[in-house]
């Protein structure tokens, strides 16, 4: 087998991961994996507003809006109004939302860290600039993204 092929192959591999991890999110917490990353966010930073959200993903607020609204539906999240300043929304999570934290499978993005941090310095730094070269291959370069694995739309994880 040529490069070509072997690299298509790493490629399909990455994406299928990211794919099953994905179905066995939704499986066990009943959440896409990029609601599933706000739900960690609020439950890491509890209180904390949708701009903080945002900036934390680097993805628009309306998304993170959109995602926030779909949280308050199934009951893991609520908005309540800060006590230091009324006009703010503060996002915290509920019982049921900390339930969903405790039992669902360790995140894909938090295995690649934790792997990704144990590489020497110049292992990483081969890794990311070969990782950057890729998306550049694929016209990605300007693409919004989110440190988040999950293959869809962002904007329409729902």
């Amino acid at each position: 087998m040529d490069r070509t092929d072997v690299s298509l192959i790493a490629l399909r591999r990455i994406l299928r991961a990211t794919e099953l991890y994905g179905r066995e999110l939704a499986q066990a917490a009943g959440l896409t994996a990029v609601q599933f990353r706000v739900l960690q966010v609020v439950g890491e930073k509890s209180p904390c507003t949708a701009t903080a959200i945002a900036q934390r993903m680097g993805v628009s607020q309306a998304t993170v809006t959109s995602l926030v609204d779909k949280l308050v539906r199934q009951g893991m999240v609520e908005r309540q109004r800060s006590e230091k300043d009324r006009r703010q929304t503060n996002i915290v999570p509920t019982d049921k939302g900390r339930a969903t934290l405790d039992s669902a499978p360790d995140a894909l993005q938090q295995r690649y860290v934790r792997k990704f941090e144990a590489l020497e310095d110049w292992e990483q730094s081969m890794l990311v600039a070969a990782l950057e070269r890729v998306a550049s291959m694929l016209d990605a370069d300007d693409l919004d993204a989110s440190p988040v694995l999950h293959t869809g739309d962002l904007a329409n994880a729902g």
